[in-house]
């Protein structure tokens, strides 16, 4: 039967070459005529060309589908040869594989150029979704879209090969189930991954932009990527971390996402009080911090309560009505401290506030601050704590205190060196 059909190579050539030029033609066209349609479209209609179904990448990854199938149609008149002259085998044996290996290659393509340009329009929505909408923070959708993007390849693979080699794809995903076992190793890491991701987004563990302190990872900083793998982590120092995501579901670590909504940022620290500088107030003292408005109540209220214990004493050597001997200058102190944290602003209102005495050691006795600033952000919240402990500092002559502190060599008594007999 190939005897009775002589190849015409000129024939060949004319056609294969106005398929070429008409493939050509369509790719100019699909060109010019979809970028001007929807820039029209996108300007009437006030969108920009980077949202969603108009972003310029999702058009360019589609864009090459138009001349692969001309030339998967193409070739049958370009060549002459029909489906069912190539199944009945009646054609030249070099055009059946020529026909054969152009229609497969161009439908690889074309299953290929789907693939693609759906991975496309999904990140454009991710871009989109991340850019636009404010539940992005809380709810990031990058690692669900790198999984779609993990299946569309594996779907465009299976279909791709299946295609090349001319079976189907339901029967090529049959014949690769005993595979299941070794593709569940080596994709084991993404599996764990996925679980991984899916549980901190869904749980919602972590946000962009939350604060997380990860001492495994040697990790302290804000979040600033979390993807199917891996999560980005840029510390203060403004080094990057990255953290794979079983991590951070099979250890522990600090987020202090709770902190900035409760509005409220702890200080909790002390001053340490020479010890030696402790005693009881003498009556002029009394009456001049009772002047002070910031400890006048409080030191009023002690007063009395002083006064009629007094009174219902009996059998006591001191006189009654003594108050002097009573009131110790640091119990004051207490008082003041709370008194001015409670009136300062930037201290907030609504949250636990006491000044408290911790045990006493070899470096004095601690005077523990604990309450809240209003402000949680960090140049104003160090701003606040380092007026509150430069306040105490300079005030704590005034009730006779002082801070504690290692002696250095400027603070030991130097001795005076006699002349020696020889130097007069």
């Amino acid at each position: 039967m190939e005897e009775s059909v002589p190849l015409n190579w000129l024939h060949l050539g004319i056609g294969l070459g106005a398929l070429a030029i008409l493939a050509l033609v369509a790719d100019w066209l699909k060109s010019r005529l979809i970028t001007r349609t929807v820039g029209r479209v996108a300007s009437e209609a006030q969108i920009p060309l980077d949202d969603g179904p108009l972003n310029t990448t999702v058009l360019l990854r589609l864009a090459p589908i138009v001349p692969a199938i001309v030339v998967y149609y193409g070739i049958v008149p370009a060549l002459g040869v029909t489906q069912s002259e190539v199944e009945a085998g009646t054609e030249t044996q070099i055009l059946i594989v020529f026909w054969t290996a152009v229609r497969r290659l161009s439908a690889a393509y074309i299953a290929l150029t789907i693939a693609r340009t759906l991975v496309a329009a999904f990140d454009a929505f991710s871009a989109v979704y991340h850019r636009t909408s404010p539940a992005s923070i809380a709810k990031p959708i990058k690692s669900y879209v790198q999984v779609f993007t993990l299946a569309v390849y594996a779907v465009a693979a299976v279909v791709i090969v299946a295609i090349l080699l001319g079976r189907s794809p339901v029967a090529f995903l049959s014949g690769i189930g005993a595979l299941t076992a070794l593709l569940m190793l080596v994709f084991r890491n993404t599996l764990v991954s996925l679980a991984a991701s899916i549980q901190i987004t869904a749980n919602d563990i972590l946000r962009i932009g939350d604060w997380v302190e990860i001492p495994h990872a040697n990790a302290n900083g804000t979040v600033i990527e979390i993807d199917l793998h891996m999560t980005r982590v840029q510390n203060w120092d403004k080094t990057i971390s990255t953290i794979p995501n079983h991590r951070l579901i099979g250890d522990s670590f600090k987020n202090w996402r709770g902190m900035s909504e409760s509005g409220g940022r702890r200080i909790k620290r002390a001053i340490l009080i020479d010890v030696n500088s402790v005693r009881f107030l003498e009556a002029g003292e009394i009456d001049r911090l009772a002047g002070h408005k910031t400890v006048s109540r409080y030191l009023n209220y002690k007063l009395h309560e002083i006064t009629d214990a007094d009174a219902k004493a009996t059998g006591q050597d001191e006189p009654s009505g003594t108050q002097a001997g009573k009131v110790t200058n640091l119990e004051i102190f207490r008082a003041y401290v709370e008194g001015y944290l409670r009136a300062h602003p930037k201290t907030h209102r609504e949250m636990t506030l006491m000044v408290r005495q911790l045990a006493p050691g070899p470096h004095g006795a601690p005077i523990e601050l604990y309450c809240f600033s209003n402000d949680t952000e960090w140049l104003s919240y160090e701003a606040f704590q380092s007026e509150i402990f430069d306040h105490l500092f300079a005030i704590l002559p005034e009730f006779g205190l002082r801070a504690f502190q290692e002696r250095s060599g400027s603070d030991l008594p130097r001795r005076e060196e006699p002349l020696s007999a020889a130097g007069e």
